[in-house]
């Protein structure tokens, strides 16, 4: 639960706005920003480089590159550039109306960690938007800006739920990435620092499936959401999402759905 404060200030208001302000900040440790009293809005943090600090009940908590950090309404703090270093990130405050925080536990300071380059890139991108929206003020800036603070929300929502090695998310991205190739374990496994066998183990540990019936059930449902929509036949779906050799395409389906991809393509699937 948020701090009770009454009222505290909203830096969005105070800098004439009404849902998002964002900025790119690279401050020495100089830089430091108290507020006892709290703000009114939310503060989401992404640290591309150097280390930031954020002092919460007279406790330091620090970020560094590849970090996450979401801060409550109504909390008093003090946060800056960590001591003897630089702090290179991007921030955006944004109003309580993002009702996706409700998805995320109730701490005072989130700070995650996202340890995967996959991870890095998606929440890097979703900033990258935030802050071009901001500045072009287009037509439903607004609106776009708050909708890419709603995709990192529920990816942190989703890292805290049920956390995984970072070495299998960033197995679970590269098969999605791939799915249209041929996917080798052995090249997996180097990309992500284990051995082969080591890799497969803890794959099927964490997720309860191995990697080639994960790689399988993505192609498939590809292949069906593409035998719905798109018109094509079932051998051309089979070679779009990645199966080099039919029968296995079909003996596939068929486990997956009971019946043939002609059959599955008749169906009404409304």
């Amino acid at each position: 639960m948020s701090a009770k404060r009454i009222h505290p200030p909203s830096v969005i208001k105070e800098q004439g706005e009404y849902a998002v302000i964002a900025g790119h900040f690279n401050h020495p440790d100089s830089y430091a920003i108290r507020r006892p009293e709290g703000m009114g809005d939310w503060l989401m943090t992404y640290t591309i480089d150097g280390s930031g600090c954020f002092e919460i009940d007279g406790i330091e908590r620090f970020c560094q590159a590849g970090d996450v950090t979401l801060m409550q309404p109504g909390v008093p703090h003090r946060y800056g550039t960590r001591k003897g270093g630089r702090w290179h990130f991007m921030w955006a405050h944004f109003t309580p109306r993002i009702t996706e925080t409700s998805l995320l536990p109730g701490d005072k300071l989130i700070v995650h960690a996202m340890d995967n380059e996959s991870a890095r890139r998606r929440v890097r991108s979703a900033f990258d938007r935030i802050l071009a929206d901001a500045i072009e003020r287009g037509a439903y800036w607004g609106e776009l800006s708050e909708n890419a603070i709603r995709e990192v929300i529920l990816l942190l929502a989703r890292r805290l739920s049920k956390p995984f090695d970072p070495r299998i998310e960033e197995v679970q991205h590269l098969l999605v990435a791939r799915m249209r190739e041929a996917v080798r374990i052995e090249d997996l496994a180097r990309e992500v620092g284990l051995s082969a066998s080591r890799l497969a183990h803890l794959y099927k540990a964490s997720t309860g499936s191995s990697i080639i019936d994960s790689l399988n059930d993505m192609r498939i449902r590809q292949a069906a959401v593409l035998l719905e929509h798109s018109g094509r036949q079932a051998a051309e779906v089979a070679a779009e999402v990645g199966f080099q050799n039919y029968n296995h395409f079909l003996s596939q389906f068929r486990k997956r759905f009971g019946v043939n991809p002609r059959t599955y393509k008749q169906q009404d699937h409304t």
